[in-house]
């Protein structure tokens, strides 16, 4: 999961994209960048980190110009090193600057193709690059200069032919503007905003609509499943459906665990929708564990203490605030590498005792994934003195590899794959586990708008809304994500060894 944001504005946007980028953080920690645009010359400015320290005052300072990109990554399949960082560059036609949230299905096909039919080479492992290629070469086919915005469109509309899967794209093109696009299937979310400063209309289009209030954009409307946008530099706005037969399908883990709960997303609050996926779970425990005396609910922070005060609601139960977090230690679940996410879960929350100690305890999480947290929180909760420690999930089970940009390609790192709900139970040592009904989770985010009749849930039944994903791509995922992982681990391996040869100087 990455987020992207774009801004055409009649001032420096270096600042804007900046704060944009830092309230978009929770999508992505592994790497950041910006993009601008200035006297038809690209200011780029990327590497691996959080925002805040991948932007000193002097790369500030540089990034010059009234149009620009920001990308902040979390890396899914394959490497994780700086070279992978976006927004990526081609020099042709005209210079192209992009940022991409998302996965592309097929992308191996298509570099085979990029590099035998248009001699075009990617140099690094990801998908976003390939698009990148992809957008350059439909764009150059265009014979007239400056290209119009049909011509854009049409391009557009080719890339959505080529390439599957999903993707949100924000892109500058040198000499004309902005151009950003949504998937077919609106997978991956996408929205647009504009503002009135000193006469002129600015526009800005970001993964979530917290970024556009972030830097005082208001949100206009979300960006339709396969809709292009291009804005000229000089602030005119153009959009066009350039897909055949669009659909909306969002992704409904971003509703479960990626958005904030400021944010809107299709017309649906997050917030919102995390009270009533709490309401519909209190109910179903009520049903289901009448029998089960609970003393107290707590949540596991940050995602589920929304769920969590309505399973109280619901349940008539004390609600408490019993564990601690550090904030200055990342999202376990985006963080490149089980071993680094195993060591962090500690160092990230702490638990007060009081609220724990010889009590029945109901721990609300918003999913359960690897089960490795989970096994580590309810260990806590008994440390701190619980008698008895139950858990709730806000989501079903996640049974099934995502391929759509989140980090859970391989099945058999998830711990409900092939279990049923007492064995995970034994797993983590709860004294008792419940999951979310999908039927219920999508009724209760579905709230906000009925206009929306599938979601994206493969991770929960396994049904892939891009009809294009078999057991072969599976395995190709899983070969990337080995690969990764290996070079993480000889990177890690190798600071290891340059500490201990410091430490011995």
């Amino acid at each position: 999961m990455c987020g992207i944001v774009g801004i055409v504005g009649s001032t420096p946007v270096n600042q804007a994209i900046y704060d944009a980028l830092t309230v978009l953080q929770h999508r992505g920690q592994d790497a950041a960048g910006i993009c601008t645009l200035e006297s038809n010359r690209f200011r780029l400015r990327k590497a691996n980190g959080l925002v805040r320290d991948v932007f000193e005052a002097k790369h500030m300072q540089r990034l010059q110009g009234n149009v620009g990109i920001g990308h902040v990554r979390y890396p899914t399949a394959g490497s994780s090193s700086v070279s992978e960082a976006q927004p990526f560059y081609v020099n042709s036609p005209y210079g192209i600057s992009l940022a991409h949230n998302g996965n592309l299905t097929n992308a191996a096909d298509i570099r085979e193709t990029l590099f035998e039919h248009t001699k075009r080479h990617v140099n690094t492992t990801s998908d976003s690059e390939i698009l990148l290629n992809v957008l350059a070469n439909q764009l150059a086919h265009s014979e007239s200069y400056p290209i119009s915005p049909n011509d854009i469109f049409k391009s557009v509309s080719d890339v959505h032919n080529i390439v599957k899967g999903a993707y949100a794209v924000v892109a500058l093109v040198i000499g004309h503007g902005l151009i950003a696009f949504r998937d077919p299937h609106g997978i991956r979310p996408l929205c647009l905003g504009q503002r009135e400063e000193n006469g002129k209309i600015e526009y800005m289009v970001a993964s979530e609509s917290v970024a556009l209030d972030a830097v005082g954009f208001d949100f206009v409307r979300d960006v339709s499943p396969g809709e292009a946008i291009y804005i000229t530099l000089e602030g005119e706005l153009h959009t066009q459906q350039c897909a055949l037969n669009p659909q909306l399908n969002p992704c409904i883990f971003e509703f479960v665990y990626f958005a904030r709960p400021d944010s809107f997303i299709d017309k649906v609050s997050v917030y919102g929708a995390r009270l009533a996926m709490g309401t519909k779970l209190g109910e179903k425990i009520k049903r289901e564990w009448a029998d089960i005396d609970i003393d107290v609910v707590i949540p596991i922070p940050e995602t589920s203490c929304d769920s969590a005060l309505e399973i109280a609601r619901t349940l008539d139960k004390p609600y408490r605030q019993g564990f601690v977090k550090n904030r200055y230690v990342g999202r376990t679940f985006i963080m490149p590498g089980q071993q680094m996410r195993r060591k962090s879960v500690r160092r990230k929350l702490n638990a007060i005792r009081s609220e724990f100690k010889d009590k029945n305890v109901l721990l609300v999480d918003d999913s359960i994934v690897r089960g490795t947290t989970s096994e580590q929180i309810i260990e806590m909760a008994r440390d701190a003195g619980a008698k008895k420690v139950y858990l709730a999930s806000a989501a079903p089970e996640v049974r099934f590899p995502n391929v759509y940009g989140i980090d859970m390609p391989s099945a058999n790192e998830l711990i409900a794959h092939g279990r049923e709900v007492d064995e995970i139970s034994k797993l983590i040592g709860a004294d008792g586990l419940i999951f979310q009904d999908l039927s219920d989770l999508v009724a209760a985010v579905a709230e906000g708008n009925p206009d929306i009749t599938l979601f994206e849930t493969s991770v929960f039944n396994g049904n892939y809304v891009t009809g294009d994903v078999d057991q072969h791509y599976l395995d190709y995922l899983d070969a990337l994500r080995n690969e990764g992982s290996k070079l993480q681990s000889e990177l890690h391996q190798d600071l290891v060894n340059l500490e201990m040869y410091n430490e011995g100087m």
